[in-house]
């Protein structure tokens, strides 16, 4: 009995306190849903798809307004304005980056129908190991499929509902989840890596550095005396790790979702490749010095990237210092969430938004026309690392596959669903086959 009576009042104390302390910071904060206790207000959104749960409540609290996922507010921006005056305006107030707990534990047959994934993520990765690594994998090679496979799995988990209450609430990791497996494959990456920087190490000319982790560790050297140097081992494993998934999951993510687009709209495939035959042709590789002269396929790839939506809301950001920002007091360490989605579905900006529509970056003459709301990469200090390297991979891909091949779907055009796939925090294509006809 006395049992009951201690737990009935330690957890009335614990109500108290966290309804005096949720009371005392809404005088600060913007305003939003009122949390429950330990649940903060998860249970009045949609985790799979948060996006759509914040563009509901920006409705009901402006462009600006505070959540609770779990026990922390987090101050979320809606729309260009609030996210210019943010993350562009005071950049450097909200440049932080969140650490995430899962994120933090990790760091530590031509012509016959075909499923395009496993080709279009080993592209810009095999990109990506010759800056990094100055050698091209096999696709036969299973080291190289084994890593792939492991990359893959664990940006899904990354993304997944799962993921999002494991960072809300830390104790989930002491229970059985698909976060364990992560662990293992990370393990395994970085295993993959470190070898890759003893070959590095073994054969380094520090007069003649021929890649990333040559520069890296020629760097190391010159401040290894530095104490408070960021040139370390560990953060050379994890950069590379970022690299790889900054050019490689979303180039290969955003190619496939455009392959798709393209079989449900084959008059924006004809354009392109009339494009293409007018200012390549057929007989040389397409370069980035021809995407100036092909405002078409400029604005194709643009669209493909603002309709999919790849990323709604990016990793959250923190503020470096407390800020005083539209009225409101936003403390030191708050993480802050930005909704991409807001901005690239603006009607105003791009007229039908919901529509596929090539349009929206092109003038009336017909030139590529840039806009200020094309934020596909995210915007200011913490913009994606990747975003130059994968705008030329993207390019690059969808050209030479347009040169030498017409798209041709399984189905009808009109019957192609290009609904995404919701995982969590991505915008996926679903699973689809198409055939590669030969020119």
């Amino acid at each position: 009995m006395a049992l009951f009576i201690f737990l009935g009042i330690w957890l009335s104390c614990f109500l108290f306190l966290f309804l005096w302390n949720q009371h005392r910071g809404r005088g600060k904060l913007p305003p939003g849903p009122t949390p429950l206790p330990i649940v903060g207000n998860i249970l009045q959104v949609d985790v799979k798809n948060l996006s759509k749960s914040m563009g509901m409540l920006a409705k009901k609290y402006g462009p600006v307004f505070t959540v609770y996922l779990g026990m922390k507010p987090t101050v979320v921006l809606h729309g260009y304005k609030a996210m210019k005056e943010a993350l562009i305006d005071q950049g450097d107030e909200f440049s932080d980056k969140t650490d995430s707990s899962l994120l933090s534990r990790t760091s530590q047959g031509l012509g016959s129908p075909c499923d395009p994934s496993f080709l279009l993520a080993c592209v810009p990765c095999n990109v990506i190991s010759t800056v990094i690594f100055q050698h091209r994998f096999d696709y036969n090679d299973q080291t190289f499929q084994d890593f792939m496979e492991n990359f893959h799995r664990k940006i899904e988990i990354l993304a997944s509902p799962w993921s999002q209450l494991c960072s809300a609430y830390p104790i989930l990791y002491y229970l059985p989840g698909i976060h364990n497996r992560l662990l293992k494959d990370v393990t395994q990456q970085k295993k993959f890596i470190l070898e890759e920087i003893n070959r590095h190490q073994k054969s380094l000319d520090l007069s003649n550095p021929q890649d990333f982790i040559d520069y890296f560790l020629i760097k190391m050297e010159k401040e290894k005396h530095n104490q408070k140097s960021e040139f370390t081992m560990d953060n050379l494993v994890v950069s590379i790790g970022d690299l790889f998934g900054a050019g490689t999951e979303t180039t290969s993510s955003t190619v496939k979702y455009g392959l798709l687009l393209l079989l449900k709209y084959p008059e924006v495939t004809a354009k392109i490749q009339e494009e293409i035959a007018h200012v390549i042709g057929r007989h040389r590789r397409p370069t980035m010095q021809d995407r100036n002269h092909m405002p078409y396929t400029d604005a194709v790839l643009h669209e493909i990237q603002r309709y999919i939506d790849f990323v709604p809301i990016p990793s959250p950001r923190k503020t470096t210092q407390d800020v005083e920002f539209r009225g409101y007091h936003i403390p030191k360490g708050t993480s802050v969430m930005a909704c991409l989605t807001s901005v690239l579905n603006d009607d105003k900006e791009f007229p039908n938004p919901e529509k596929f529509d090539p349009g929206h970056f092109l003038d009336e003459k017909g030139n590529f026309k840039k806009s200020d709301y094309f934020v596909a990469f995210s915007a200011g200090r913490r913009a994606c690392i990747g975003e130059g390297l994968a705008r030329m991979e993207m390019f690059l891909i969808l050209t030479n596959i347009l040169q030498h091949f017409t798209l041709k779907p399984l189905v009808k055009p009109e019957d192609i669903d290009t609904k995404p796939v919701q995982t969590g925090l991505l915008h996926v294509p679903p699973p689809f086959e198409l055939c590669f006809i030969p020119l």
